[in-house]
């Protein structure tokens, strides 16, 4: 008889075919660094394809496949718009169930022939009730959005991806507006989400601590757009996206994290001191087991949140987590490496950009750790 634990523990580990993609896409990023690795992967791998249904010319897989993807992507840094396209754009509208909208959209971006770039965020939140984006209705042009987005992943080039989806209030209450900071708390409408149907007010692309992770703010003036799945099931939607982007996150912190170690563990065997070399030293030791350990368990909780579908919970802890886990290794990296460690010619700068910028995304630890209490109430049950 098969116990909760060891079902669990089945489920934590990779099946062959999940190894197989792994290997295949750490052999692109090491062939086509940087940028240049989008095309192979889309087009030879097909990590593009993971998640869309086979309907629309996907592959038909899970946050499980996308999570090796995601892992090979962390330990090379990759600025490769998976994360934003893949994942986030392609979740929305598998989400919102709009046939219409899958057939138009998904198979370009199952191929990697166009990129997506999914917008939600705004007045320096991810949070839903921060959204002050208005959708009104016009009797000739049909639905204009006005508003203002934040940390916006974009797609593989500068310009505005070829599928941009918003979340906007929509309804009763969304009337005109500047739907910007200014904005008061009492704008009520339904949430709905919309495809662009023309070019934005503005698309500018903002450099960040991390500078292969590019955040675009998006501004909207009656553009017009128009409605994906029903409109008022934004909330619902936006909850399923944000559970997968945080699992497809966790995937990549912890794949980073994994090669910041083994990276720091390579220069403690080199590098000699005293006449010996310091991983020898006890001190130094205890440091990199702690390393270790903080990447398993962070491992872990990846694992059965992808394992899970990017079910909330288990998302939700996943985020806490991995984004503290990846945060704490970094700066234990270049610790670890002394003075070598904070130069710029030396890589552990950039993990510990990623991380810390990383740790920002969808919320942060402590924002994962709020909606989880908020679920599991004050007695730890529903």
């Amino acid at each position: 008889m098969r116990t909760p634990e060891r079902t669990l523990e089945r489920s934590l580990e990779r099946t062959p075919e999940q190894r197989e993609l792994g290997a295949a896409v750490r052999s692109v990023l090491a062939r086509h660094p940087g940028a240049a690795a989008w095309a192979p992967l889309t087009g030879r791998v097909g990590a593009a394809a993971l998640a869309v249904p086979e309907e629309y010319g996907g592959l038909g897989c899970g946050s499980a496949e996308v999570g090796v993807v995601m892992d090979a992507l962390g330990g090379a840094l990759s600025p490769v718009p998976y994360l934003g396209s893949a994942v986030l754009t392609v979740g929305a509208l598998v989400a919102a169930g709009d046939a219409r909208a899958c057939a138009l959209l998904l198979p370009d971006l199952a191929e990697g022939t166009a990129a997506g770039a999914l917008a939600w965020a705004e007045r320096g939140s991810w949070e839903p009730s921060a959204l002050r984006t208005r959708a009104v209705r016009d009797p000739a042009r049909g639905w204009l959005l006005t508003g203002a987005k934040e940390y916006v992943l974009p797609g593989s080039g500068p310009g505005v991806p070829e599928v941009v989806l918003v979340f906007a209030r929509s309804g009763a209450g969304a009337g005109p507006g500047d739907g910007g900071a200014g904005a008061g708390p009492g704008v009520g409408g339904a949430l709905s989400l919309f495809r662009l149907a023309g070019p934005p007010a503005a698309w500018r692309i903002r450099s960040t601590m991390d500078p292969s992770r590019p955040l675009a703010e998006l501004a909207l003036d009656r553009t017009p757009a128009a409605l994906v799945g029903a409109e008022g099931d934004g909330e619902r939607i936006l909850a399923r996206v944000r559970d997968l982007g945080v699992t497809a996150l966790a995937a990549e912190q912890v794949g980073a994290a994994a090669r910041a170690l083994e990276v720091t563990v390579g220069y403690a065997k080199q590098r000699v001191q005293f006449g010996r070399p310091i991983g020898s030293f006890q001190a130094v030791k205890h440091r990199l087991a702690d390393m270790y350990a903080a990447v398993e368990n962070a491992r872990g909780l990846a694992l059965a949140a992808a394992a899970a579908d990017a079910a909330p919970d288990p998302a939700a802890a996943a985020g806490s987590a991995c984004g503290e886990a990846y945060s704490w290794v970094a700066g234990e990296m270049i610790q670890l490496h002394g003075g070598i460690g904070i130069t710029w010619e030396h890589e552990a700068h950039r993990f510990f950009k990623r991380a810390h910028g990383a740790a920002r995304l969808f919320g942060g630890p402590a924002a994962h750790r709020e909606r989880l209490a908020a679920r599991l109430g004050p007695t730890g049950a529903r």
